[in-house]
């Protein structure tokens, strides 16, 4: 029975080096970058030029222009996250209207709104596309002043800026 066992953990230990192996051959550029440590910087570009070709028609500001527009007081700020999220914190006056609320319709807040309104959209961070995402279907919608602030609101929140609660 032991001899049977360790011919079977002899052949899975077999099986898991070749799987390994094909793994690393396969994906050969990848595992070079991140033994150079230069992966995140490749994903990282590949994000943006993904997003350029997806989100092309959406114009992005940063931390400095959204706060900008923050303290001038004249735009909208939406805030695309998760509705827990936005409740648990978020920049004040902001609406919660998520990509999944437009679909459905339940974006009730943007009815009433002027479709020259300067909107800005922001989600959690860096990595996230939801701020784009709603922006593109706000564009759809007629709205034109739209505008995606890229670094989300975990820049927002790094930087002092102010933030409110729902809770």
């Amino acid at each position: 029975m032991s001899r049977v066992w360790r011919q079977d953990l002899a052949w899975a230990a077999y099986i898991l080096g070749l799987a390994v192996l094909i793994g690393m051959v396969q994906q050969w550029p990848l595992v070079r970058q991140s033994w150079r440590g230069d992966l995140s910087a490749i994903l990282s570009q590949a994000r943006q030029q993904r997003r350029q070709e997806q989100f092309q028609g959406v114009q992005t500001i940063n931390l400095a222009q959204a706060y900008a527009l923050f303290q001038n007081g004249t735009a909208l700020f939406i805030d695309a996250r998760p509705v827990d999220e936005f409740a648990e914190i978020h920049v004040p006056k902001a609406l919660n209207i998520t990509p999944e609320m437009l679909d459905e319709g339940r974006a009730a807040q943007v009815t009433g709104l002027a479709k020259d309104r300067e909107i800005v959209v922001y989600c959690s961070q860096v990595s996230c596309d939801l701020a784009l995402k709603v922006a593109e279907k706000l564009q759809a919608l007629g709205f034109s002043r739209v505008m995606a602030f890229v670094g989300g609101f975990r820049a927002w929140d790094e930087a002092g800026y102010p933030a409110a609660t729902s809770k």
